[in-house]
């Protein structure tokens, strides 16, 4: 965590939250989910694919901020996917970048790992902005299912036969969905309360009207 202090009693307090990562992230978003996780106690793990490397630079998308990363995706298995709280597949590039597969018959392995992840529904799934180009080579996981995102990835959420819905965020189950890198705030804060509401734990009352209303 880079030093970033993990609150001892706060309503995540040993749980985790993943986040895959690749160049190109927003900063400021990542940034801001690293902090307020912590803030509630969770431990955050940054995942990539690695490629056979031990670590990887990456750099921003708006300020070109350097983020090294070691957490490798293609070691997750079911056992250790089971124990998260939450995956989230981030704004910017990084969802483009990760779909990425040398062969084009088989799934990218961020693809699987979300894939795998849509059937633990008591792992959270939280994805922004252009994050769900990420879900458009699994598109079942998604069909029928409300959604929002960033305005250029409309048509694709319809093509891949997802319910657009006109609101900053949406849950759908254990689907958490953003508009943009600048509703992080929002997002964020919904993924707190699901999982903290998931646990028996308190959710503060005005966010329990907006939960009801966006589901």
């Amino acid at each position: 965590m880079d030093g970033i202090p993990r609150r001892d009693a706060g309503r995540l307090t040993g749980r985790t939250v993943a986040i895959l990562v690749e160049s190109d992230y927003v900063e400021y978003e990542l940034h801001y989910y690293r902090r307020r996780f912590a803030e509630e106690g969770a431990r955050v793990e940054l995942l990539t694919r690695l490629w056979g490397q031990p670590a990887i630079t990456f750099t921003g998308h708006e300020m070109r901020e350097p983020l090294t990363v070691d957490g490798d995706l293609e070691t997750v298995d079911d056992e250790r996917l089971a124990g998260w709280a939450a995956l989230i597949v981030p704004a910017g590039m990084v969802s483009d970048r990760l779909r990425y597969s040398e062969d084009v018959d088989r799934l990218a392995p961020a693809v699987e790992l979300l894939r795998r992840a849509f059937r633990q529904p008591a792992v959270l799934k939280g994805i922004i902005c252009h994050g769900l180009w990420l879900a458009s080579p699994i598109a079942e996981q998604v069909r029928g299912r409300r959604v929002t995102a960033h305005n250029n990835l409309i048509g694709d959420v319809r093509n891949m036969g997802a319910k657009y819905t006109d609101q900053d965020v949406v849950v759908d189950g254990d689907l958490v969905t953003g508009r943009t890198a600048g509703h992080c705030h929002l997002f964020a804060r919904t993924i707190v309360d699901l999982v903290a509401a998931r646990a028996g734990l308190h959710v503060a009352p005005d966010r329990t009207r907006l939960l009801r209303s966006t589901q």
